[in-house]
């Protein structure tokens, strides 16, 4: 069964908020044989990563930047998973209280480097996340997960 790996640093109830739509897109009834996992930003490993089809990542926008908890998720997994997860599809999200651009060019880099490919646009919020951000969101975690789907 196709899994798909959320890693997730959710310290505020925006990011909280945001994390469940995209967790409710991606286990919704439409979405069949695709197993969902999620995982803290601090806790994932490279055995998650290299036991997974897909990722979606989200992370809130900390000084300019991800957060220090994707960004180590990120120096843990980079070297273990560089060759064996490239071409795999991902997704992310990201919030911010007024700005997310350097967050969003901190995935994009890495992801870039690990060669995953981005399945779907990116949600980035700044401010408080409305209707339309959590659908938004909604679809993000439905669109990685069908695109799993057998």
């Amino acid at each position: 069964m196709p899994t798909l790996l959320i890693v997730h640093h959710t310290p505020s109830p925006n990011c909280q908020a945001m994390f469940e739509a995209v967790l409710s897109g991606a286990t919704a009834p439409e979405i069949e044989g695709v197993r969902v996992v999620r995982r803290a930003a601090l806790e994932a490993t490279a055995s998650d990563v290299l036991a997974a089809d897909g990722y979606l990542l989200g992370t809130p926008a900390n000084l300019g930047y991800m957060s220090g908890a994707l960004k180590h998720f990120f120096d843990q997994v980079y070297y273990p998973c560089l060759d064996a997860t490239a071409a795999r599809p991902f997704g992310y999200y990201v919030h911010g209280g007024n700005d997310v651009t350097g967050a969003v060019r901190g995935i994009e880099s890495v992801t870039t480097g690990l060669g995953w490919r981005r399945a779907a646009e990116a949600v980035k919020v700044t401010g408080e996340p409305g209707k339309a951000d959590l659908e938004a969101c909604w679809e993000l975690g439905a669109t990685l997960a069908a695109r799993l789907m057998d």
